[in-house]
């Protein structure tokens, strides 16, 4: 046999190499703070799994991620700096990666691993920027900023529509254990992303009527039940771990996307600040990871780390090679093992709104934070370019300090100018190739038809969007008047003639035209209705912001496309009032 197997290894040597190499299953959920949870002191709701992990494993104790959540998705897919990888906001396709990042899907599957992103992805929504362009084999859940459904949603599955049946949480649960349980004799990479307990606070009875009893709100009884959800969903990993007997040799890191919403006013463990705050509260989150095989002693890690860590850290665990001149993070492997020392590091936190701003933004070392925000409703969210609106640089004493009530900036200007310094030398490194919008991609064969959806358009005034600034699912509104224009900048990867069609609704028979490529379309859209789709929301706030419709649809008829960048240009030739949902294409 010795012969046989020898032979076997010299042909196939990578085969042998990654059927020893661990399983990586990367759990994260959406919008939970540090103080969601009951081993971080939360009096109010219980996390005993999600715990376990924590007591089982390495928890590190001064994690650090973006306040929002596209920019700490793309860090910890690419271990680089978000605004390196081209993601400089939440909607808009200021979200999107650049395909040219190389993600942990990518660095893993060639190594034999099977990988998949089931979930929430939210670093673009067409080919490539999608998760099957970015390395992911198995693809199930939704692409955009978050989902306005959780029972019964029609998911994507790929690129298709897909309807499900159950709570969206335990959906999503059921088709990583699925997709492990298939893949039990290969290592695999299961990226899970939850998007719960992110509005809107949607959950079944018997979690939301457990806090409601408690005396709490609406929204932070849904938003305890949704993490207590959370909570049962990963029991039933670990244990599903268990009983395929891999759980020894599976890596499992639990995190989550940014600071607390809802149970901020609550309990917040003592810090300052929530989503989208550069203070403590906004960006510091949990970070547990665990894996037998490892022999790792459980302990509590002081030491700052960074969502830009993971990519190194995964790599070195499970012996990829890649090269690292172009990573920001370095491996938490000392750390894990307890081994040797570690360096005092810097960190940083930007909050990116748009292609130009410079602030909100924030420096961590061991012991300080330097902030510098812009105050208003979502932590500046209209912030531009060196915003006079923005403050002067704060410094708090963490170690002395940790809810940061004692600005002592001006007892150490030097160390203020110091860490500024370090800040400006960062922003200008990780900016330096400049920030744009990207076009959308129509016209590859993984992913054909193509939606164009209304946050991706550019349009003028008096059109604007249903629910406020064009977060995912909405629509632009207000088309009255016949000068006004909606844009979509697209890239076309091959020629052909594209079929069009549009989602829409329209008060009154329509006449609209469609322009790009040198051709137009001019269509009469008859009277069309888009009724609303009742969604269980458990707050008020939901009810306005998050919203469905059973929409429309019209063919417009077809479009020559040339290669290459190219814009779609709709005008109202009449005034009816059109609602506009999507624009989709498809190539013959």
């Amino acid at each position: 046999m010795r012969p046989v197997f020898l032979f076997l290894f010299a042909l196939c040597p990578s085969l042998f190499a990654a059927a020893q190499r661990p399983n990586v299953l990367l759990i994260i959920t959406d919008d939970q703070g540090y103080g969601d949870f009951s081993i971080h002191g939360n009096p109010h709701l219980q996390t005993p799994h999600i715990d376990r992990l924590g007591r089982e494993g390495v928890r590190f104790d001064r994690f650090y991620v973006n306040s929002f959540c596209a920019p700490t998705r793309a860090a910890l897919l690419t271990g680089r700096w978000p605004l390196r990888t081209g993601v400089h906001g939440v909607t808009h396709n200021k979200e999107a990666m650049k395909p040219s990042e190389v993600t942990l899907a990518e660095a893993f599957k060639p190594q034999g691993y099977r990988t998949a992103c089931i979930g929430k992805w939210h670093n673009g929504e067409q080919f490539p920027f999608t998760p099957g362009g970015q390395g992911f084999e198995h693809v199930f859940g939704f692409n955009n900023g978050h989902w306005n459904n959780y029972f019964d949603a029609t998911l994507l599955r790929g690129t298709k529509h897909e309807p499900t049946k159950g709570y969206i949480t335990d959906v999503l649960t059921d088709e990583a254990m699925k997709f492990i349980a298939a893949r039990q004799k290969e290592p695999f990479f299961c990226y899970l992303a939850y998007n719960a307990p992110h509005s809107p606070y949607q959950v079944p009875d018997k979690y939301f009527d457990k806090f409601k009893a408690k005396g709490f709100e609406d929204n932070v009884a849904a938003f305890y039940g949704m993490c207590e959800n959370i909570d049962d969903n990963v029991g039933r990993l670990l244990a599903h771990l268990d009983t395929l007997k891999i759980a020894e040799n599976t890596i499992v890191l639990f995190l989550t996307d940014n600071g607390g919403t809802a149970g901020v006013k609550i309990y917040n463990a003592g810090m300052r600040g929530g989503k989208t705050s550069v203070h403590e509260g906004g960006t510091r989150v949990p970070l547990f990871i665990r894996w037998p095989a490892a022999g790792w002693t459980p302990r509590v890690v002081k030491e700052i780390v960074s969502h830009i860590d993971l990519f190194p850290t995964l790599m070195d665990l499970c012996d990829v090679e890649i090269s690292d001149s172009k990573l920001d993070g370095v491996s938490l492997k000392p750390l894990l093992q307890n081994i040797g020392s570690w360096p005092e590091r810097t960190l940083f936190t930007h909050n990116p709104i748009d292609e130009t701003n410079k602030f909100p933004g924030a420096v961590r070392t061991q012991r300080y934070r330097l902030v510098r925000e812009i105050k208003g409703p979502a932590g500046g969210s209209k912030a531009k370019a060196n915003d006079a609106a923005a403050t002067p640089w704060q410094l708090y004493d963490m170690e002395n300090d940790p809810g940061q009530e004692k600005n002592i900036a001006q007892q150490h200007p030097e160390l203020v100018q110091e860490l500024a310094a370090k800040y400006d030398a960062w922003f200008a490194d990780i900016s330096r190739d400049g920030l744009k919008r990207f076009p959308i991609p129509v016209g590859h064969a993984e992913h054909n038809p193509v939606e164009l959806h209304a946050p991706q358009a550019f349009y003028d005034a008096p059109l604007h969007f249903a629910s406020g600034p064009g977060f995912a699912n909405d629509w632009l509104t207000g088309w009255t008047t016949a000068n006004a224009k909606a844009r979509f900048e697209i890239d076309v990867a091959a020629a052909g003639d594209y079929d069009i069609e549009i989602a829409y609704a329209a008060a009154a028979e329509a006449k609209l035209r469609l322009s790009g490529g040198g051709s137009v379309l001019d269509s009469t859209l008859p009277v069309a209705t888009a009724l609303e789709i009742p969604l269980l929301h458990r707050d008020e706030e939901g009810k306005a912001r998050y919203r469905n419709r059973a929409w429309s649809h019209a063919k417009l008829g077809s479009l020559s496309l040339k290669p290459g960048p190219a814009t779609l240009t709709l005008e109202a030739l009449s005034s009816p009032g059109i609602d506009l949902k999507h624009v989709k294409l498809t190539r013959r």
